[in-house]
């Protein structure tokens, strides 16, 4: 008699095995991304409720006896709240001009192929803000515009509208082409066309581009700290009066710190789904 060879089954075991540590890997290395971006967040959280000693204590760490006299004293002082009022009007303000004006300009780009223009806006895009300042200043000097909203709200605008141009010419251009011209053969005109058709497909880029226009603005030291004053002045520079030549008040600077930061991660909550909806298309697209 003759035996019958079966034929080995490759094992499983190995691929298992290597799978499983590549997920163990990637897991230990989204935990320590994860833990050095939050952890000043939590230092800050957390010395918002220390008293300056405790803060500069390094003997005192998460365990401590709260206090609110941090807020208490920001708030009561009326610089902040008022700073942080400045900051959103700004920002709102800048951020919906400047979508006004890109994204109909980027959908022109993107759809219409202006390879010239896109370069003239990445370079817009790249030149720092700061070898503008004096010439700025000059300028809105001379017309009584220093001290203002309107030229906190137009020097932010030069970042935002190459900001969300950039981003939105590729959502524009990964858009069917298609789709508006069967729009157009329906009667609808180009503008038509991009108003009922594309703007509502490209609206998480739109969102996306927004939001991040709305924190550089919302962060933005350096154009406050040159063009406005006492009365408009923003968050960034009122931070920035904590810190004194002698000394520092590392307690209201904590408090403050985490007060204009809530506004930002409640927008970044609340638009959670179109911002990841927006660079993930983005990603994808053009």
């Amino acid at each position: 008699m003759s035996a019958t060879l079966t034929p080995a089954r490759p094992s499983l075991a190995p691929p298992f095995r290597r799978r499983r540590r590549l997920a163990w890997l990637r897991g230990t290395a989204i935990g320590l991304v994860t833990l050095v971006f939050a952890l000043p967040l939590v230092w800050m959280f957390a010395a918002a409720f220390k008293t300056n000693l405790q803060v500069t204590d390094p003997s005192v760490g998460l365990w401590f006896t709260p206090t609110l006299d941090n807020f208490r004293n920001v708030v009561e002082a009326g610089q902040i709240v008022r700073s942080m009022g400045n900051s959103l009007l700004v920002g709102a303000a800048s951020t919906a001009l400047s979508a006004v004006i890109a994204v109909p300009a980027a959908w022109a780009v993107g759809r219409f192929g202006m390879r010239r223009t896109g370069s003239v806006i990445l370079i817009a895009r790249i030149v720092p803000a700061i070898s503008l300042l004096v010439p700025w200043y000059y300028l809105f000097a001379q017309i009584g515009l220093v001290g203002s909203y309107t030229v906190l709200i137009l020097s932010h605008m030069f970042v935002s509208v190459p900001l969300i141009m950039w981003i939105m010419i590729s959502f524009f251009a990964g858009l069917p082409v298609e789709l508006e011209e069967a729009a157009r053969t329906d009667g609808l005109s180009a503008f038509g066309a991009f108003w009922r058709i594309s703007l509502p497909l490209a609206a998480p880029g739109t969102a996306t581009a927004s939001l991040l226009a709305f924190v550089f603005s919302w962060n933005n030291f350096m154009f406050a700290l040159v063009f406005a004053d006492d009365r408009t002045q923003t968050v960034p520079v009122t931070l920035f009066n904590f810190i004194s030549y002698a000394s520092t008040d590392w307690g209201g600077l904590m408090a403050a710190s985490t007060l204009i930061t809530v506004p930002v991660v409640i927008a970044a909550v609340l638009g959670q789904k179109y911002l990841v909806a927006g660079l993930t298309s983005g990603a994808t697209k053009g």
